[in-house]
């Protein structure tokens, strides 16, 4: 039977603690399930909440009503778009509605159903089999920090194929729209990427020559960062 997870439930990159081998855990912002390993279960993700297991872009309309599944077959896991709208896997792979489904290995995968006006909507899989529990220690940050960060970082999050820091200049203008109300010179993005560098080299976490690359590949590999984050960038 599934177990409902509730809107608001912690980042599935941190791990899902004593995961069953072959369960399946699906998460978008409005909530999601838990599955066990029984062959032939079908879990259905879209836009129309009363007809699928896991609502993702809800108030979307780029977004299928019963825009794709989540369905388990020997052995395995897969993901299958029945909608209109392209799923993106890690390293921008996408799945069309033509596409064969595509197998999910075991541990975390985030899934992007892309939107209208070039949103991503997050869909969150861990399928238990693959590291049972998230990382040892997250790196600790302040709202304002955590803002620039996802503002530099937004592609590593997205899980693109060979991912860059946004230049600090598109960074600064981002977040003087997001918070008009604030200065954003490009001096405080370079001044926060600076000043959490330092920090996690002190700690003996980065290489004193560590550049913003290095920075915001640990944020994320560390799970400090993760991809729910990226609701931060959203007006």
């Amino acid at each position: 039977m599934a177990e409902v997870l509730a809107s608001g439930h912690a980042s599935l990159a941190l791990g899902v603690p004593r995961a069953e081998p072959g369960s399946l855990h699906a998460l978008s912002a409005t909530g999601g399930v838990t599955v066990g390993a029984a062959e032939e279960r079908v879990v259905v993700f879209g836009r129309n909440r009363p007809e699928v297991d896991v609502c993702v872009g809800e108030h979307d309309v780029r977004v299928s009503r019963r825009q794709g599944e989540l369905s388990r077959h020997d052995g395995r896991w897969c993901v299958r778009n029945t909608g209109r709208a392209p799923l993106r896997l890690p390293e921008s792979r996408l799945l069309g509605p033509d596409d064969e489904p595509a197998v999910l290995a075991g541990g975390y995968t985030p899934l992007f159903v892309r939107g209208a006006g070039g949103r991503e909507h997050l869909l969150e899989v861990f399928v238990g089999g693959g590291p049972a529990t998230g990382p040892a220690r997250r790196r600790s940050l302040t709202a304002s920090e955590r803002l620039v960060l996802v503002a530099c970082g937004c592609r590593y999050l997205l899980h693109e194929a060979n991912p860059r820091p946004v230049p600090k200049r598109e960074a600064a203008a981002l977040l003087a729209e997001l918070r008009p109300h604030e200065p954003w010179p490009v001096a405080r993005v370079d001044f926060v990427l600076a000043t959490v560098r330092f920090r996690l080299t002190a700690e003996g976490v980065l290489a004193e020559d560590t550049g913003d690359d290095g920075l915001l590949r640990e944020l994320v590999r560390s799970a400090t960062l993760v991809p729910p984050d990226l609701a931060l960038l959203t007006p």
